[in-house]
Formats: structure tokens, sequence, C-alpha cells
């Protein structure tokens, strides 16, 4: 059984809160708070296995909460918030939130199938233990492939669970300068897309959009893909494909990385962090065999291992790097 704090100023919320989870027999509701002061105080009584957390609550908000929490006595913690606070739910990542979901979406008319996907995914996150991340040296994470220098036309990075903050760090240590264009799928059902991409902005000197329809790639630019469109590259534009859930997911890693590889052939980087599933190791197979890069995050530094792990188990990945090594490596290898 997974005990569950809920944390929420509206006694709404915290009533679909609890329907939400103990329509479920994996889960039940040991505790409600009605601000962040109140959700630190039971955290440390009841000492629940996840937290759901409210960002805008009076008194202490859920930002405050968090940080609290995670340095005192770290929980799972799951953000929970409205649209207009798109961009203070990714703040929540960085302060320790292991997942987001909008607020809205957790009424009776939830259909089955949603329901399903995110008991599985706070399941997971439920048992998860905060850990430190142990660096490699550079060379040694290089050693584990071989790989020769050429010209890059292209990045491509895929992420699901903690990959808000992993990109936040790789796209912080990204020159202004960056001579390829980098298109990103973060796993993103929530509809925070916009907010995403307006928040990662403070974190890196590159120019990021939300990726549209016919876009053309230009150097130096970030494009991340929206909620609930494939990304897909052409020889020319990047496309939003309204198509079937791959891996259960949609945006899915695999669309845009065979693709690309379609695209570049051997003058693409391709990078798999943290997140749960296989989303990644056949797009990481096929940029392999069309010749190109593949890089996937190590265990130590992951928050979930999910992806990386399937990605490197494929036996197709040049280089398992430490979160930190990444973005020198990328600038290494498209840069020399």
């Amino acid at each position: 059984m997974i005990t569950v704090l809920v944390v929420d100023d509206s006694p709404l919320a915290r009533s679909f809160l609890r329907d939400f989870f103990e329509s479920d027999e994996r889960f039940t509701v040991i505790g409600e708070a009605g601000n962040g002061f109140e959700g630190v105080q039971q955290t440390r009584s009841l000492n629940p296995d996840l937290i759901t957390m409210d960002i805008e609550m009076p008194g202490m908000s859920g930002l405050e909460a968090i940080s609290i929490i995670m340095r005192d006595i770290p929980t799972p913690i799951v953000a929970i918030s409205s649209q207009d606070s798109a961009k203070m739910i990714y703040e929540a990542t960085v302060k320790g939130a292991l997942e987001f979901y909008p607020k809205h979406i957790f009424t009776p008319s939830m259909s089955q199938e949603q329901r399903q996907q995110i008991y599985e995914t706070l399941k997971r996150i439920s048992g998860i233990k905060r850990k430190k991340t142990r660096r490699l040296n550079p060379t040694r994470a290089s050693s584990l492939g071989k790989v020769d220098y050429r010209p890059i036309r292209g990045v491509v990075i895929g992420a699901s669970t903690g990959g808000p903050k992993a990109l936040m760090e790789v796209f912080a240590g990204i020159p202004k300068d960056f001579p390829v264009p980098i298109v990103t799928v973060q796993h993103n059902s929530s509809g925070f897309d916009k907010g995403f991409v307006q928040w990662i902005r403070k974190y890196t000197a590159l120019e990021v959009q939300l990726a549209e329809h016919n876009a053309a790639l230009h150097s130096g630019r970030i494009y991340i893909a929206p909620t609930d469109k494939h990304l897909i590259m052409t020889s020319k534009y990047l496309i939003l494909e309204d198509g079937e859930p791959v891996q259960n997911q949609k945006p899915a890693v695999d669309m845009l990385f065979q693709s690309a590889a379609g695209v570049f052939g051997r003058e693409v980087i391709s990078v798999v962090l943290t997140g749960m599933g296989r989303d990644g190791a056949a797009g990481t197979e096929a940029i392999r065999k069309a010749g190109g890069i593949t890089i996937a995050q190590d265990e130590e530094s992951s928050l979930i291992y999910g992806m990386p792990k399937s990605a490197i188990e494929t036996g197709c990945v040049d280089m398992i790097l430490p979160l930190g090594d990444i973005a020198k490596w990328l600038i290494t290898l498209t840069m020399p």
C-alpha cells in the first residue's frame, strides 16, 4: 500500500485527489493539508510514501514546502497546479518535485486509460530514493565507446521523468554560438509545454521555441516538442504529426530519433536522458545504424534509469555519461 499526503488549499481539489487515489487499491490517503506549512508538519508526523503538492497556496507556498521537505525529510513529491502557474511548476522540479500534473484533470471525467498511466507513474515515483550524483571522469566515460569525429548537423534529445531538471542542466552548459540546432522531446501530457519553453529560457544562452509545423531548423536554437503531437524531421522542416502513441508516448522520442537518422545520417548526435520505459531505445538503434553518435545518461545521475538503460541495452550507445558532462561532450563533438 502506497501512503499519500495531499497538500492543497482547495477542499474541492483535495476531495478530487482523494477520490482519485482511493479508486486504486494500491494507494491510500493518510492525510490532507491546506498549505505548505501544514504539509511540512504532516510529512514529519505521517512519513508518507508520496506527496501531492499544490504550488500556489496562502502562507507557505508549495515551492517553499518542497524545498524544506527535500532538505529535511526527502520524500517523493508530485506538483499539482493550474495552467496559469505553469512556469512555477518547473521551478518545483528544480527544488525536488519528481513529476507534475495540471489540477483540472483530476475529476470524475478522467478517462480510465489516463488514470492507469498516472497510477503507474506515481507507483514508480513513490519508490524513488533521492541520490547524490557521482561525477565520472570524462575520459573514462568516453572510453565506453569509440567515437570518430565528423561534421555534425543536429542534436536530438529525449527525456521523461526527471527530464526538465536534466535538460536545464544540459542547456545551461551550451554556449550561444552552438553551431547546430537541438531538437528535444520531453514527455509532457500536462499541457504545460508553453510554460516549459518560457521557464527553460531562463537557464540557457540559446534561443528556445516550441516546435511548430513546417518550422525550419536554425543553428543555435532549441526546439521543444509540444504536448500531444509527435515531432519528426524532414530534410527541410519540422513536422508535427497527430498519430497514435508510440511506446505509450506522444510525443515519442523514437519518432524524433528515427526521423533524424533519416535526415542527418552520421552527422547527428542523439542523447537519451532520465525517464521511465523504453522510449528512445529503437531511435538510438536507428541513429547508430545511420552512423550517428549516440549518448545515454549514466545510472548514477539519472533520476529514473529506465530510458537510458533501455537504450544502452540495445548495444548501440557510444557514450555513457554523467549528466554534468553531457553539455561538455556536445560542445566537444560539434565544436572541435
